[in-house]
């Protein structure tokens, strides 16, 4: 879609510059995540053993019983010690679900269980790697347990809790139906900022609670002056340079500038500013988010549809549209801009406002995809299977209305169903 040379972007922008287009911006936040997580290296190295430790634990259901039982243990132990409270909810039972580039939120909560359950993972590889039944795995469990017990993957482990646990609750707000665009653009802007305070003062609130959580597992911590050793890596990758070099210049500063840079071009600022004049015309509460400067600015967006000329009349006809719409008692109920549409042809406003009128029809056709549109196409993968690929178009809506709406459906009663299906022909039984 977006291919700088033979994209579809790129032939439509050709056609008309002045064409827009505004993309999921949950989808868009997880396209960041990927891009830091497979192009910095110990992203990637430590990603790799994580998912080494999956196929590691997840071959057998047995292995599976002792994850969880290690886990029910150690949870016994922490109550009768006074170390966790009981409840209502609380010390539920953990999985290490395999975190994917398509699901949202996979892959904190990976990382997340990862850190709650630190220790029993080590406890249960090093249960496994003893087992004389797993020789022919030994070196590659050996390998993952050595590689769990290392500074490089718990300071790559924590840095990822902390990138990855701001974000996700942007990236939670980005996937409600109800999100309002104005909050949308101010969430994503909070996130940068975040992580702007994180690289001029966020060091050394991270590396205390990296030192306390080493300190608790018996994990060594290096001496920031001395020379970076690579954990079972050769050295000839690597230059020579301080741990304090390696890990704060290199590895931290380097994926927060990599997040940073990443959310600047997936959220670039032209569709952040014509998000935010876009909410300018909005109805809702007597137009209470209207400002004529972003309506200004909304119009010079499109060059070709409104020119120079139609600027300066434009801002003296915005004066006498918004007082009309605030005393015409007939807008009042207007919730949204496509009710607003609706209302100006219905009392013949729109010839009166012509500018305005089509600043609004370019508002209505500027495609902007939400969460619920990605979901639909993950839904319509899951419909349309390979035992389903030579259905109608008209069975194909039918299923994934049912499908994607089925909150609602599942409100109707089954006697409904049975009288619509019966009242659709004759049948032979009644």
């Amino acid at each position: 879609m977006k291919g700088e040379i033979k994209g579809l972007k790129t032939l439509i922008m050709k056609e008309s510059p002045s064409a827009y287009y505004i993309h999921c911006f949950a989808h868009q936040l997880q396209l960041v995540l990927i891009a830091v997580a497979k192009d910095n290296e110990p992203c990637l190295w430590f990603f790799d053993h994580v998912s080494y430790f999956l196929n590691i634990v997840g071959v057998s259901c047995k292995r599976h019983d002792m994850l969880r039982d290690v886990r029910a243990q150690k949870v016994l132990e922490a109550l009768e010690m006074g170390e966790i409270e009981s409840g209502s909810g609380l010390n539920q039972e953990m999985g290490l679900a395999r975190p994917g580039d398509t699901r949202w939120g996979s892959h904190f909560k990976t990382i997340m269980h990862i850190v709650s359950m630190y220790s029993t993972i080590l406890e249960v590889l090093d249960a496994i790697g003893k087992d004389p039944s797993q020789k022919s795995e030994w070196t590659r469990i050996r390998g993952v347990a050595q590689a769990f017990e290392s500074f490089d993957f718990v300071f790559n482990l924590h840095l990822m809790l902390v990138i990855l646990g701001y974000t996700n609750e942007l990236s939670r707000s980005l996937q409600k139906r109800d999100q309002d665009i104005v909050n949308a653009m101010t969430l994503v802007s909070l996130a940068k900022s975040r992580m702007q305070h994180m690289r001029s003062h966020g060091w050394e609130e991270f590396l205390a609670k990296l030192t306390l959580f080493c300190n608790k597992h018996d994990i060594q911590v290096p001496l920031w002056e001395d020379i970076y050793e690579p954990n079972r890596r050769s050295r000839r990758y690597y230059e020579v340079q301080t741990n304090d070099d390696r890990y704060r210049r290199e590895v931290y500063l380097g994926v927060i500038d990599q997040t940073i840079q990443e959310l600047d071009n997936r959220f670039d600022e032209v569709n952040t500013e014509l998000l935010i004049c876009m909410s300018a015309l909005n109805p809702l509460n007597s137009f209470a988010s209207y400002d004529a400067l972003n309506v200004m600015r909304l119009a010079e967006f499109y060059p070709m549809d409104i020119s120079s000329t139609d600027l300066i009349r434009l801002e003296f006809q915005l004066t006498n549209f918004i007082d009309d719409m605030r005393q015409d008692d007939r807008f009042r109920n207007a919730s949204n801009i496509g009710e607003l549409y609706i209302m100006l042809v219905a009392t013949k406003k729109h010839v009166l406002y012509d500018l305005v009128y089509l600043l609004i029809k370019l508002i209505l056709i500027l495609p902007v995809a939400m969460a619920s549109v990605e979901r639909v196409f993950s839904a319509m993968n899951l419909v349309k299977n390979k035992l389903r690929t030579t259905m109608s178009y008209d069975r194909l809506n039918d299923c994934l209305v049912t499908f994607i709406e089925r909150d609602v459906f599942m409100e109707v009663s089954e006697d409904d169903i049975v009288d619509a299906f019966m009242a659709m022909q004759k049948r032979r039984v009644t």
